[in-house]
């Protein structure tokens, strides 16, 4: 297949350490950049809505000013604070701290945008961001008293719609958790999932794994794929429990994860090599990809550095566009973004020498 999009443009959200950048192209050759936006500050997350491709929404934070979300809804032009309602009022002594993720609806519920901040906290607008209210029944969850933080926070970082009123929100260190009914209730959704990193002695516990990244598959609606901290899962949407698809991997921890919509069964994610040391093994980069749902695995490396590569890739950090073949892009911690037009087949350098990258999200109008 071709992989130019005549037609269309790919829009490559980053956000990093110091600023959100925008690379937009008609063919994923040539590329503009715009940025950076909000300089100085760190983007936790930055997408643009697919039912109204004017509206991108970015999750923004600053030592001194604490977090914020501002929205556009002209393409970039102009951005706005957007963020009436976002506080914590149903957890006594706490407030928001950051915003980690911003989820917009599905195209049956225009206007609805989930966001997730920390410390665990869900919030809904019905207005595309303009208002937001708390998600009370799962920031206060019966449930809460047994998340604990990760790396010093607990953060709700994953918000997936895969069916009408279907909510799945991912916490760390908390697990998933899945609601049936548009958000009003909400279960534990971990069966299977090892918390071997925890002191008590179950393996499989209802409540405590560390989800790293949750998504539902665009090309498979109801399929849900997750990089935990104790290795890679699979499972239907409405399943009582997920499947373990680590095995051929070198390593079950990563971050990362990116799911193209036009190839059913294909799933990437960037291995690390261990708890305590979380770079690329062996300082040799290399991308896992599987194409038939985590039956088996291949470590993509043409075009990627091989030799004395130390490189992080961050939760946000790896994303697929809608295009077929997909373009698969990686953010590092480093500020080099690399890309692929061919399904990571190849690769080649789209930026470098850009602040500490958080977050890369791709979207195509």
């Amino acid at each position: 297949m071709s992989s130019t999009c005549t037609g269309k443009t790919v829009t490559i959200w980053v956000g990093t350490r110091k600023g959100a950048f925008a690379f937009r192209s008609r063919d994923r050759k040539r590329w503009d950049v715009e940025g950076p936006i909000f300089p100085g500050a760190e983007i936790s997350h930055i997408v643009q809505d697919p039912r109204n491709p004017k509206i991108t929404y970015a999750a923004v934070c600053t030592t001194w000013f604490g977090p914020h979300l501002h929205v556009t809804r002209n393409g970039g032009k102009t951005w706005k604070l957007s963020e009436a309602g976002l506080e914590i009022k149903c957890v006594p002594e706490t407030s928001l701290k950051r915003i980690w993720c911003i989820q917009p609806g599905r195209d049956e519920d225009p206007g609805v945008v989930w966001a997730g901040g920390e410390p665990g906290a869900l919030f809904r607008s019905g207005d595309w961001g303009k208002t937001w209210q708390e998600v009370v029944s799962l920031t206060a969850h019966p449930t809460r008293p047994q998340w604990t933080p990760a790396m010093g926070s607990i953060s709700l970082h994953c918000i997936q719609c895969p069916a009408k009123d279907r909510i799945i929100a991912a916490i760390s260190v908390g697990g998933a958790f899945r609601s049936n009914d548009a958000g009003a209730n909400w279960t534990p959704f971990n069966g299977h999932v090892l918390a071997d990193f925890q002191p008590q002695p179950v393996k499989y516990p209802e409540i405590g794994q560390c989800v790293h990244k949750l998504l539902d598959h665009p090309g498979d609606p109801g399929m849900l794929y997750q990089q935990n901290h104790c290795g890679v899962y699979r499972a239907r949407s409405d399943a009582s429990q997920w499947t373990n698809i680590t095995r051929g991997l070198p390593t079950r921890f990563g971050f990362g994860l990116a799911l193209p919509a036009a190839e059913k069964g294909t799933l990437f994610t960037v291995p690390m090599a261990s708890v305590e040391f979380r770079c690329n093994p062996n300082g040799q980069f290399g991308v896992a990809c599987s194409r038939n749902g985590g039956k088996t695995w291949e470590i993509l490396r043409t075009g990627l550095p091989q030799k004395h590569a130390l490189i992080t890739v961050l939760r946000e950090g790896i994303c697929a566009d809608a295009l077929s073949p997909a373009g698969v892009y990686v953010g590092t911690g480093g500020g080099t973004l690399f890309y692929s037009r061919d399904s990571g087949r190849r690769w080649q350098i789209l930026a470098e020498y850009l602040p500490a990258i958080l977050s890369v999200n791709a979207a195509v109008s």
